[in-house]
């Protein structure tokens, strides 16, 4: 089989639908590779990632997969938007089958660590895909290509994405019969999608999450493609079901705007944060990708600081660090003396790892003032989340959730007569086991 993009559709055309693909509200491209809360799930599916080799290393990873530290890591892949959607579906317990042969079999069990822990510390694209063929010679039953969406999150510039409709879409563009299950397919359609990347790349990104989720949206049928004949009358109903479709996802994106505008939102609940913590007498930190979000009369970064103080930048959990939501230091020094993720409706793991990654990288820095902010009804899920195997080593992180209905009902009061934590710390609901 041929790697590479066939000439079924001419670059004009494909042009123009890549176009029309970056310009859908519904499509992958804004709804979920500009998706801004898509990059910081990078870290904690590493780390997560990290727990998995160490339990199969230690062996504390145990035989089943739910409530192990890989259903975290797969749970949290499948919490993305569309592209991820079932992605944890490859790795459940089949026990008719007794697939996939990672839970039963130790031998299987420390190939896949292996694989894993090769592909955490490499950084080419060779040892990468020496890592893929050592785990194919395994001949793991039921453990296929699937294995390679975890593996995007840790090289996203060499690894795409996999799943059926990737395929499906790979296959309908490029004239292929690239086949489910097996990885010398799933090789040979990466390199055909990196030649489409290069192809088209002034319209793409070298982030391979670009052109799969264009891959998964004409594979689960969004897109139709372009008539391959050349007939003018068929390349203009084509361009008009292109209209129709960029239309109704436009309604699309509408009608989830108007739910979504009942919610209190993510940038409002950030904004209480940084008006709460001024009043109480911290500087304040918002995240570095949220600092530009209109708020107010003005912007959420609006009289925060510019820039991480040294002794954070330096500690080298900065590239976490800067993410967190809203972080609150004290006047007189560099300390943080608060720090707060606030879970709207995305991964509630990945706020927790943040935060993680904050007390072992600032161990002197909190006392007690972890915050995870979120709708009264996830409470349930916050709680589950913090007490999974993953976070075991962690039982001492004083974490607290605090709901959004006591920070609506009591923030006024307490920015008028509070000072310091103690007021938030009242209201804030303990997760500690």
């Amino acid at each position: 089989m041929n790697p590479e993009i066939g000439s079924l559709h001419t670059d004009e055309v494909l042009r123009s639908l890549l176009g029309r693909w970056r310009e859908d509200p519904g499509g992958t491209y804004r709804g979920w590779f500009l998706w801004e809360e898509r990059l910081k799930n990078f870290r904690s599916i590493r780390r997560g990632i990290e727990a998995v080799v160490a339990e199969i290393e230690a062996g504390t990873f145990g035989n089943v997969y739910k409530g192990s530290s890989l259903e975290t890591v797969v749970g949290s892949i499948a919490e993305q938007r569309q592209l991820f959607k079932g992605a944890d579906h490859a790795f459940l317990w089949k026990p008719k089958l007794r697939i996939p042969d990672i839970y039963e079999s130790r031998e299987n069990q420390l190939a896949f660590g292996r694989f894993l822990h090769a592909c955490s510390c490499c950084d080419n694209e060779g040892q990468v895909l020496a890592a893929i063929r050592a785990l194919d010679a395994q001949k793991i039953k039921g453990l296929g290509p699937a294995a390679a969406n975890p593996l995007y999150f840790l090289h996203p510039t060499l690894v795409p994405p996999f799943n059926t409709a990737i395929v499906k879409g790979y296959n309908l563009v490029s004239g292929a019969t690239v086949k489910l299950g097996r990885w010398d397919e799933y090789l040979a359609m990466r390199q055909g999608v990196m030649a489409l990347n290069r192809r088209f790349r002034d319209l793409l990104s070298n982030d391979l999450g670009a052109v799969a989720g264009f891959l998964f949206d004409i594979g689960s049928g969004r897109y139709e493609l372009p008539p391959a004949s050349g007939d003018v009358a068929a390349l203009a109903r084509w361009e008009q079901e292109l209209a129709r479709v960029r239309d109704e996802g436009a309604r699309e994106s509408r009608l989830k705007m108007q739910a979504e505008q009942a919610d209190l939102t993510h940038t409002e609940v950030q904004g209480w944060l940084r008006d709460l913590g001024r009043a109480l007498g911290f500087r304040i930190w918002i995240a570095s990708n949220d600092r530009g979000r209109p708020f107010g009369s003005g912007r959420l970064g609006d009289t925060c600081l510019d820039g991480l103080p040294a002794s954070i930048a330096n500690s080298g959990a900065e590239e976490t660090i800067r993410l967190i939501d809203v972080l609150w230091l004290d006047l007189a020094s560099d300390r943080v003396a608060a720090a707060f993720e606030v879970e709207h409706s995305t991964s509630i793991y990945s706020g927790i790892v943040r935060m993680l990654d904050l007390a072992l990288g600032l161990p002197d820095h909190l006392a007690g003032a972890y915050f995870l902010v979120a709708p009264d009804e996830r409470e349930e899920d916050v709680r589950a989340q913090f007490a999974r195997p993953a976070f075991s080593r962690v039982a001492d992180l004083n974490l607290n959730f605090l709901p959004y209905s006591e920070l609506r009902s009591h923030r006024e009061a307490m920015a008028r007569f509070g000072s310091g934590l103690k007021p938030l710390l009242a209201v804030a609901r303990a997760l500690r086991r």
